[in-house]
């Protein structure tokens, strides 16, 4: 199993939510105290079949002056599968470094992990790795929605953006010495495969299907998520069933 886990505050707060005024932020009510606060949600997705009154979630305490809210979303109880979900977007990106770095995904394991936040052309990459005097630049894209056949699917709303990297990715892989992926990594463990949500956005499935065919690596993989962290799994496989 790999060795991959990226702990949460043992100051962690469980709280009930309330509802969503917008996309960063969430009322909740504090389990313990029963104050009704708000957070802030480090995830811009939908989070629909998630973030429903009454479910149970998981609050850090942010004890930054600066920021408006005193709490930040960590995770949310998904209580269809009992399964606790990740809902901050920045962990996927971490998850992933600490792969690289260490060698525990397979498509991966020959690359050596130079650094993350790479810019190279008209965007910036989440990670940039090195082999043999070659480079690959990788996106990574967090996964949360799933159906009860356990198929995770990307993404949970239409990204133009998403689309737009894809595209820039495909090109990417066609210059002489460079390599591109994409590592979707699933925020919770109840995800057996991975496919491009066509049905919510056909541009992002379809730009997919063409980067595969341009030799981008799609890769996929699921943590399992529990109050004290987020923790690396296994690889899933990536289904391009469009």
């Amino acid at each position: 199993m790999p060795n991959v886990f990226i702990p949460y505050s043992s100051s962690i707060i469980k709280a009930v939510f309330i509802e969503r005024p917008n996309r960063f932020l969430i009322r909740c009510q504090l389990v313990e105290k029963g104050d009704v606060i708000e957070a802030h949600l480090p995830d811009s997705d939908r989070l629909k079949e998630l973030l429903i009154q009454g479910r149970e979630l998981y609050l850090l305490p942010n004890s930054n002056p600066a920021r408006k809210t005193k709490f930040s979303a960590v995770c949310v109880k998904d209580f269809t599968s009992g399964n606790w979900v990740s809902i901050n977007a920045t962990l996927p990106n971490k998850v992933a470094g600490l792969a690289f770095e260490q060698h525990q995904l397979s498509e991966f394991s020959s690359w050596t992990h130079l650094r993350g936040e790479y810019s190279k052309g008209n965007s910036r990459w989440d990670h940039l790795l090195e082999k043999d005097g070659e480079y690959m630049v990788v996106e990574v894209k967090g996964v949360t929605l799933v159906n009860r056949e356990g198929t995770g699917f990307f993404p949970d709303a239409v990204t133009s953006r998403g689309t737009k990297h894809v595209r820039e990715l495909s090109q990417i892989a066609k210059e002489p010495g460079w390599h591109a992926a994409i590592l979707f990594v699933a925020q919770r463990s109840d995800i057996k495969e991975l496919q491009p949500a066509a049905e919510i956005d056909p541009d992002f499935a379809n730009a997919l299907l063409i980067a595969k065919r341009a030799g981008v690596t799609l890769s996929a993989c699921r943590c399992h998520v529990t109050p004290d962290g987020m923790r690396l799994l296994d690889q899933i496989p990536v289904n391009l069933n469009i």
